[in-house]
């Protein structure tokens, strides 16, 4: 059983990184707010898992049938995408930077925030992810608590390794070349929300 829960983490941890490395505004916040704070990602890792951690024990007791009802794919579609604007705003015309303190909060807070209203992460979760948990509770409740860890240690590795070398490649490169990085993905945030909000206008319609 060792073994086999073993092997399944490390299957877990690829299929993870599907959804991790995928280009979002969790990866646009860990780059913008990286830029005023190197450890901006962790803070976000950690407000995304406050979020995260409870979902996956949720559907492992069942309910990852509510996130597959039309209505609830729609209200998510349209704020997650309303969301979207604002967090491609924060990278188009970016803020002065902000006190430590402060970063530290607005990053853990926005870990949060964007997990509540990002609509790839509920779409993500009620398909590939479900698949994920119904395999863990083979394990019973230790593979779902390991599949949890496993899928975030992802998240704190990459969000953590982005906001780190914004914060040097600012330091680097400049605040030039730091301000076309943002630019660019504020702009493909643009698109993420107009994709997401058409999606959810279709099935209203």
């Amino acid at each position: 059983m060792h073994q086999n829960l073993v092997l399944f983490l490390l299957s877990a941890m690829l299929i993870s990184l599907s959804g991790v490395l995928s280009p979002g505004p969790m990866t646009a916040a860990a780059i913008e707010q990286g830029a005023s704070s190197r450890r901006a990602g962790i803070y976000i890792a950690l407000g995304h898992g406050a979020i995260e951690f409870p979902l996956i024990f949720l559907l492992a007791l069942g309910a990852g049938r509510f996130l597959q009802i039309s209505w609830v794919r729609i209200a998510t579609g349209l704020l997650g995408g309303t969301y979207l604007l604002f967090v491609a705003k924060g990278l188009l015309f970016p803020a002065r930077e902000a006190k430590s303190e402060k970063d530290r909060k607005s990053s853990f807070s926005s870990g949060m925030f964007i997990s509540l209203t990002n609509p790839y992460f509920p779409l993500w979760w009620a398909t590939i992810g479900l698949g994920l948990v119904i395999s863990a509770l083979r394990f019973g409740i230790f593979g779902v608590l390991a599949l949890a860890t496993t899928h975030w240690l992802c998240d704190l590795t990459w969000y953590g390794f982005l906001s780190a070398v914004s914060a040097r490649g600012r330091e680097v490169l400049g605040a030039g070349f730091f301000r076309k990085v943002s630019f660019l993905c504020g702009a493909a945030m643009v698109l993420y929300s107009g994709i997401f909000i058409m999606g959810a206008l279709r099935l209203l319609l």
